[in-house]
Order: structure tokens, then sequence, then C-alpha cells
């Protein structure tokens, strides 16, 4: 049985580690540190990571970067017109000396896939991460194999420079925890990258803060995050909101609803927490909702994004109190304690 002791000492260690693998990450990606910070959240709540803007911003860097700084194993899938399914999860070719088939995995057999430019392949070779994303595993010829843990796809698309490309199809889509524009830095931070990474790779001299079997541990940790009634019906509310809204012609899955509850508990154990507030679940809702949501046309029409529908719906939909159920959000062991500086408790 897990002891408040033991969790406390688990949530510890998890700071400990996240606070190296960030000022690692953030010795690269100048000036972003909620970014950093949502590419944590997604890799301890299990999940794959959605990095949208223009070129040339550090997309691709945020995923090797993370991947170098964990030492996990990583594969790059320069996705393409040309691409095959069989590029991606492998395939199985006769071996003439033992009269068999041997499987040979593709490049979705790493703990980090990076999907560069996942948007220019084809949606059957898009379809191709579908199993692997949901089950972690792969399944070839009638058999399956399972994929290494922690297991994290990050890919990466331009908004622009759309011609000869394919849009994600919803499915796949509903398969990403998170969608995160880095953004342009700002003019402080873009003058510091000139100063400290002008002349060479920043990640030439890039070392391993933390090993696959510490993220794997971090991961258990999370799990034990308690979520009390309140906040979980605050998720439920939340995500149904979405399917009835009238500027969506679709809402959330119930997937995102398990996406978002468990983003919200690794974001609560990045802040030391054993438990979930409703201030996670407003922080995480528009990257782990809005990118699922397919706006009407009209709305289109009056230029209204998916990010603000999901703002609309956080101010609509009431915040949970700490007497809500007659009980305390707080960690089961002090339930019922004031939080210091949250709104409403």
């Amino acid at each position: 049985m897990t002891t408040y002791d033991d969790r406390a000492s688990s949530l510890a260690d998890l700071t400990t580690t996240a606070d190296r693998v960030r000022r690692s990450v953030e010795s690269v990606i100048e000036g972003k540190p909620e970014v950093v910070r949502l590419a944590l959240t997604v890799l301890l709540a299990e999940g794959h990571l959605l990095i949208e803007d223009v070129p040339g911003v550090g997309k691709t860097m945020l995923a090797k970067t993370l991947a170098k700084s964990i030492d996990c194993s990583v594969q790059r899938i320069q996705f393409t017109p040309d691409l095959l399914p069989s590029d991606i999860t492998g395939v199985s070719i006769y071996d003439q000396q033992r009269h068999e088939f041997e499987f040979k995995p593709g490049a979705i057999f790493a703990q980090i896939v990076i999907g560069d430019e996942i948007n220019r392949a084809s949606p059957k070779t898009q379809s191709a991460l579908l199993e692997s994303m949901e089950e972690r595993q792969v399944t070839s010829d009638g058999q399956t194999y399972r994929l290494p843990s922690p297991f994290m796809v990050v890919a990466t698309q331009n908004p622009v420079e759309m011609e000869g490309t394919y849009p994600l199809p919803e499915a796949q889509r509903d398969r990403f925890m998170a969608r995160v524009s880095v953004g342009y830095p700002s003019p402080e931070a873009e003058l510091q990258m000139l100063d400290v990474h002008g002349g060479t790779s920043p990640l030439d001299g890039l070392q391993a803060v933390a090993h696959a079997d510490d993220i794997v541990k971090l991961i258990d940790a999370v799990r034990e995050v308690y979520v009390a009634e309140p906040v979980r019906r605050y998720v439920v509310d939340l995500v149904s909101a979405t399917r009835t809204h009238p500027d969506l012609r679709l809402g959330a899955s119930p997937r995102a609803t398990l996406h978002l509850l468990r983003a919200v508990k690794a974001a609560a154990a990045l802040a030391g927490r054993d438990y979930v507030l409703p201030d996670d679940v407003q922080a995480l809702a528009a990257p782990v909702l809005a990118h699922r949501l397919l706006p009407t046309s009209q709305a289109q029409l009056n230029r209204r994004t998916a990010e603000q529908v999901v703002a609309e719906i956080l101010q609509r939909t009431p915040v949970p109190t700490a007497a809500a159920g007659g009980g305390g959000i707080g960690s089961p062991a002090r339930a019922g304690e004031r939080a210091p500086g949250v709104r409403g408790f």
C-alpha cells in the first residue's frame, strides 16, 4: 500500500529530476519555458505531442533536445510523399538461409520518435502511427511487437506551405495529447541565442541529465497523483460542453477526457503537489482540447478559433470549490486544507 510519505518521496524525486531536464532543454530552447514545461508534462503523462508552427522556430530542435536530455533511444522520421507505412513500422524479410521470415523493426521502435513534417506524408502512411500511438505496439503479419517504455511521438508540422501536404485526419489528431506552438522568441531571447549558439550547434555539448529508467519511475509517480471527485467532474463538464457548443461541428472525444486527466496529474506533480487543482485543468484545457475541435463553417467565417471556444467554455463552466461534493479537493491525506493562492478555495 502506498503511503503519504511514499508519495511525497516520489514527488520530491520527480520534481528534482524534472527540473534537471527542464534546465537542460531550456539551455537550447531560449525564452520558451511554458513550451518546455508542456513537453515535459506530456512525456510524464504518457502522451504524444504535436508541435505546429512556422518554419525555423525550433520545432524539431525542441524534440531532439528533449530526447537527448533524457538519454532515450531516438529515431527521426522525415515524412515525405513517397514514405511507406513499412518504413515506419517495419517489414518482414525472407531469410534464405533459415527459410523463414524475419521481422526488421522500423523507425517507430524507439523511445522518442520525432516525426518531422508529418503532414507531408499520405494518409495511408500517417495511419501507420495509429496503433503504435494508442496501444504502444506494432502488428505485422499477424505478430504483435511491443514498443519500448517510455514511448513518445513528437510530431511537427507547418501551418504554412500547405501545397502538397495532407491534413491530419481527426483520428490521428485525437491521438496527440496536446498541441503547442513554439512562436517567435522575444528580441532578448533571440539575441541571447545568437551569443550562445551563433558559432556551434546547441546540441553538440548537451549531456543527458536523466535516464529512461528514471522517466519510467516518474511516470509511475504521476499515476499516484490524487484527483478529487469534483475535479474529475469538472474535467467531464468541460469536455462535454465542447460537444454541444454551437460553434463546433465536432467536439472532444472520451479519449480527450482521459488525456486531459492524465495531463493535469502530470502538471500537478511537476508543481510538487500530489493532488490536482482546478487551476491545473484550466491551464491545460486549450493545449489538450483545441486541436481536436472542428469549428463550423459559420464560425470559420467569423474567424472564431477553437482556442477561443475553449476559453469561452472555461468562462461558462462552474469551477469546483473545496466544499463541492462535501469533501476537499486536495490530497486525501490533507483533504479540506485550503490551498494558498488558488481562486475559489
